[in-house]
C-alpha cells in the first residue's frame, strides 16, 4: 500500500513538474517561435523566392528554342507562295548563337531571296566585340544572381533586427512579471503587519498613529501592485505581437504563461562576457548590411562592363551553311566563301558616344556612393559594437553592487522589523525602510534583465542574430 501511494504521489509529482515545464518561456522559445512563423520573416523569405524566381526567368535568354514558319498564300486557284520553315536555335554564354534549319519554299510568286523548293542550313552568329567580350544576356544572369545574394542579406538584416527586438520585448516582460511579484509579496507581507499592529492597539501596545501608519503604507504598495499588474499585462501583450501560429494567425498568451526565470537564463554567473575584439572581426566579415554592401556593389560592377561594351562598336556577323534537300551540309568538307552560304556582316558606331560615356559615369558614381555607404556602415557598425559591449560591462558592474546593497537594505528592514516587534522602533521608521528595500529591488530586477538584453545586443549589433 505504501509503494502504491509513492508510486501515485510520484506520478503526481511528475506531471505538475511537466505541466510547469509547458507554461514557463524562455527567450530561446521566443526567438526560435518568430523565427518559424513571424510574417516579416515570411516575407523576407518570399523576396528571396521572388529573386531566385527572377534569377530563372534570366537564364531563358540561353534556352534552345524551336521556332516552325508557315505561310501560304492562294487566290483563285492559282497558289502564290507556301513557305515552310522550321528552325532550332542555340544560344551560348559566350556570346555566339547556333541555329540549325529547313526549309521547303514553292509556288509561283515566290521571294526571289528564298531557295526554291527543299533545302538545309546550318548556321552561326556573333559579335566579336559585344559578344564574345561580354554581353548583355550574360550580365543579366549575373545581375539577378547577385540580386539572390542581396536578397538573401537584407533578410538577415531584417531577421536580426526583428529577433532584438523580441527580446527587448521578453525582457520587458520578464521585467513587469518580477516587479508584479515582488509587489504581491509586498502587499501580503503589509496586510499582516497591518493585521498584526491592530491587534497590538487593541490591547493598548500601540498607539493608534501606528494603525494609521500601516494602513498607509498598505495602501500605497497595493497601488504599486495594481500598476504593476497593469504594466504585466501591457508587457504580455507587446510580447504576442511575435507570437504566430503555422496557419499565420496571431497568438495572444495569458498569465498561465510565466517566463523561465529559475535556469541559467537569469543567472549572470552563468553569462560569459564577449570578446569585443572578436566581435568587431565578426561584424566587419558577416554583417549582412556590410555584404549587402557588397552586393550591390557587385551588381553595379556588373553593369558597369555592360556600359563600357557600349563604347565599343557593334560588330555583327552570321554565316550559314546551305545544302540543297533536308540532309544538313557536312561542314568540315565545305569551302566558307565559295558555293551555298548566305553571309551578313553589320558594323556601327556613334561618333561622339556621348550616350555610352554619360551611362558609364553614371554608374561609376554609384559605384563611389556605394563605397562611401559602406565605409560610413562599417565605423557606425564598430560604434555599435563598442557601445554594446561598454554597456554589458557596466551594467555587470552595477549588478554586482546593487545587489549587495538590496541584500543590506533587506537586512536593515529585517532589523527594523524585530525593533518594531519589541516595540523600539516607530511604524514610520520600517515603512521607510521597506519602501527602500522596494526601490532597491525593482533597480536590481531591472539592471537583470538589461544586462541580459545587453548580451543580445552584442549579437545584434555585430549583425549576428540568425
Amino acid at each position: 500500500m505504501n509503494k502504491l501511494f509513492s508510486l501515485i504521489v510520484f506520478l503526481f509529482i511528475s506531471a505538475f513538474t511537466l505541466n510547469a515545464q509547458e507554461k514557463t518561456l524562455s527567450l530561446e522559445n521566443v526567438l526560435s517561435i518568430v523565427r518559424k512563423y513571424h510574417p516579416v520573416v515570411m516575407q523576407s523569405a518570399l523576396q528571396i523566392e521572388q529573386a531566385s524566381n527572377s534569377l530563372l526567368a534570366s537564364r531563358g535568354v540561353f534556352d534552345p528554342a524551336l521556332q516552325i514558319n508557315n505561310e501560304r498564300k492562294t487566290f483563285d486557284s492559282k497558289q502564290y507562295f507556301n513557305y515552310y520553315n522550321p528552325e532550332l536555335k542555340i544560344p551560348t554564354w559566350y556570346g555566339v548563337d547556333f541555329k540549325a534549319g529547313v526549309e521547303n519554299n514553292i509556288g509561283q510568286s515566290l521571294d526571289p531571296s528564298f531557295t526554291l523548293n527543299k533545302s538545309s542550313y546550318v548556321g552561326v552568329s556573333l559579335d566579336p566585340f559585344k559578344g564574345l567580350i561580354y554581353d548583355k544576356r550574360r550580365a543579366a544572369v549575373q545581375q539577378a544572381a547577385a540580386m539572390v545574394k542581396l536578397s538573401k542579406q537584407e533578410q538577415r538584416v531584417v531577421v536580426n533586427d526583428l529577433l532584438f527586438e523580441a527580446t527587448d520585448a521578453y525582457w520587458n516582460w520578464v521585467n513587469t512579471f518580477l516587479v508584479q511579484q515582488v509587489l504581491a509579496e509586498v502587499v501580503q507581507n503589509n496586510i499582516s503587519r497591518f493585521e498584526f499592529v491592530k491587534q497590538a492597539f487593541q490591547f493598548g501596545d500601540r498607539a493608534s498613529i501606528d494603525t494609521i501608519e500601516a494602513l498607509a503604507q498598505l495602501q500605497s504598495v497595493q497601488s504599486l501592485r495594481l500598476q504593476a499588474d497593469l504594466d504585466l499585462q501591457k508587457a504580455r501583450f507587446l510580447l504576442s505581437n511575435y507570437f504566430w501560429n503555422e496557419e499565420n494567425q496571431p497568438y495572444v498568451f495569458g498569465g498561465e504563461v510565466i517566463p523561465d526565470t529559475l535556469s541559467n537564463q537569469f543567472n549572470p554567473g552563468a553569462v560569459e562576457l564577449p570578446n569585443l575584439s572578436f566581435l568587431l572581426n565578426r561584424a566587419m566579415v558577416e554583417h549582412p548590411k556590410l555584404i549587402s554592401f557588397d552586393n550591390k556593389r557587385d551588381f553595379l560592377e556588373i553593369e558597369k562592363k555592360v556600359k563600357t561594351l557600349e563604347l565599343l562598336p557593334s560588330f555583327k556577323m552570321s554565316y550559314n551553311f546551305l545544302n540543297k534537300g533536308y540532309a544538313l551540309a557536312d561542314v568540315t568538307k565545305q569551302a566558307l566563301f565559295q558555293n551555298n552560304y548566305k553571309y551578313g556582316v553589320s558594323f556601327g558606331l556613334p561618333l561622339l558616344q556621348r550616350q555610352a560615356r554619360g551611362e558609364l559615369s553614371k554608374t561609376k558614381n554609384k559605384i563611389a556612393e556605394i563605397d562611401y555607404g559602406r565605409k560610413l556602415s562599417e565605423l557606425e557598425i564598430q560604434n555599435k559594437v563598442r557601445a554594446a559591449y561598454a554597456e554589458s560591462t557596466l551594467l555587470l558592474n552595477q549588478l554586482t553592487v546593487f545587489q549587495q546593497n538590496f541584500i543590506n537594505n533587506k537586512k536593515l528592514l529585517e532589523a527594523e522589523n524585530a525593533k518594531f516587534t519589541v516595540g523600539e522602533s516607530s511604524m514610520f521608521l520600517v515603512n521607510a525602510r521597506e519602501m527602500k528595500l522596494i526601490e532597491t529591488q525593482q533597480k536590481l530586477i531591472s539592471l537583470k534583465t538589461k544586462f541580459f538584453k545587453s548580451i543580445i545586443a552584442n549579437q545584434w549589433a555585430a549583425g549576428l542574430l540568425r
